[in-house]
């Protein structure tokens, strides 16, 4: 089988939906599976909802009417034929009957833990996609088959982040899963043994494509984006970004880690088990080679990888007293990272202090720093940006480091990690 992955991006209106289409008929969809997410923005409109749900209750239903009528929009483009609307055609149902689910669920929801409500409520959003376009494909000729994700994928309770539970999986999907059609679903969902929706992370998609192409031995994985394959640096905020032909798992996993966001950082490792290779390609010229990640291929061409994570918070700890910061501290404030799901990205310590830059996606940053200063002396900078540069020339860090405020750098063999204000 081949596994198909198309994001938000490239479905987000009706034209995309028919392009869609184009690129299942230009490259084949025999024996293949196809992982879709949600339609443009909308999981930040739906983020939206779930704060208009905690914070603004009287802009809860306009906030989602906003929801269903970019939908609506969509299926009247879409299921528009002989100069009328089909608005009798049965996506109509289907798509209100989950806009219904998500009223109920408001209407009986008791839990005050954000993480739960907000995995209930943004997984809307691939349902509404996946139905939408399977429905679509239906109606021009292409059968398929809609399969609810929450049904194949089982994972823990740990919302927002969920951890898959393989061996269910790998049941699961073997037992149901008919590789003679075509089949759609949706990215970045799963569910938990309660069978509540849990989700895989932001930009989980990527990975849903990955457990399915591990659990089914698939042939290949693409990942169908409007960049022409993986580049050596985001164009939205470096200049003259430049296509990587190949790259090998390890390196691709590297960047991944390092936060590139065209790869999820967990989607290489169920393929590179199996040894599946993963291609990158643009959903508007398909007939492109794009990026292939493999096994054993060196990074081609031989350039500076960029990448550049905003928004972060950077920490900087030393002891009280000045006495040295030993293992025994260091265990001290990892285990309060922990705590508090802080995502640590860069660390640097010295006899007396201590410096990490981290990712505050859950809001405890207040919690942690009042906890540290308890036994720290702690500054901390908000809003830093941390870069990191793979096979670094001197001249690549000299044009990232003009006009800006370097506050931690730290250099590897082929790495460098710089964080700015």
């Amino acid at each position: 089988m081949q596994i198909f992955k198309f994001g938000g991006a490239s479905v987000k209106d009706a034209k995309g939906v028919k392009n869609l289409i184009k690129v299942l008929k230009a490259v084949g969809y025999e024996n293949t599976f196809v992982v879709v997410s949600a339609m443009g923005k909308t999981t930040n409109a739906l983020e939206k909802v779930i704060d208009n749900y905690f914070n603004n209750k009287k802009e809860l239903q306009s906030s989602i009417q906003e929801v269903k009528k970019f939908h609506n929009v969509i299926l009247l483009e879409l299921f528009d034929s002989d100069n009328y609307r089909s608005v009798n055609h049965p996506v109509f149902d289907k798509v209100s009957e989950f806009f219904n689910e998500l009223s109920i669920f408001f209407d009986r929801n008791k839990s005050p833990d954000y993480n739960f409500i907000y995995d209930q409520v943004v997984g809307f959003g691939e349902l509404f996609s996946t139905i939408i376009i399977s429905e679509y494909l239906n109606h021009v000729g292409i059968k398929n088959n809609w399969l609810d994700v929450r049904n194949l994928i089982k994972t823990d309770n740990y919302y927002r982040n969920a951890k898959v539970n393989w061996d269910k999986t790998q049941t699961l999907i073997s037992k149901n899963i008919n590789k003679n059609v075509l089949n759609i679903t949706q990215g970045f969902l799963g569910s938990d043994s309660n069978n509540f929706t849990t989700t895989l992370g932001r930009e989980g998609s990527d990975y849903t494509a990955a457990i399915f192409a591990y659990c089914l031995n698939a042939q290949s994985v693409t990942i169908w984006k409007d960049v022409p394959g993986i580049l050596n640096a985001d164009p939205r905020y470096f200049e003259n970004a430049q296509l990587i032909n190949q790259i090998s798992y390890r390196e691709a996993i590297e960047l991944a880690f390092y936060g590139a966001s065209v790869i999820h950082p967990k989607t290489l490792q169920p393929l590179q088990r199996k040894e599946i290779p993963l291609f990158v390609k643009s959903f508007l010229n398909p007939k492109n080679d794009g990026t292939c990640v493999g096994k054993g291929i060196h990074l081609e061409p031989e350039i500076p990888c960029l990448i550049v994570k905003k928004n972060q918070v950077l920490i900087s700890l030393s002891s009280l007293d000045f006495s040295f910061i030993m293992e025994d501290n260091i265990s001290d404030i990892f285990n309060l990272l922990h705590l508090y799901k802080m995502k640590v990205d860069v660390i640097q310590n010295s006899a007396i202090s201590f410096s990490v830059c981290i990712d505050n996606n859950y809001n405890n940053l207040e919690k942690l720093l009042l906890h540290l200063k308890a036994k720290f002396k702690v500054t901390h900078h908000e809003n830093v940006s941390l870069y990191t540069i793979r096979h670094y020339t001197k001249e690549s860090i000299q044009t990232l480091e003009k006009n800006k405020t370097v506050l931690l750098k730290q250099l590897y063999q082929e790495t460098v990690q710089i964080v700015t204000k």
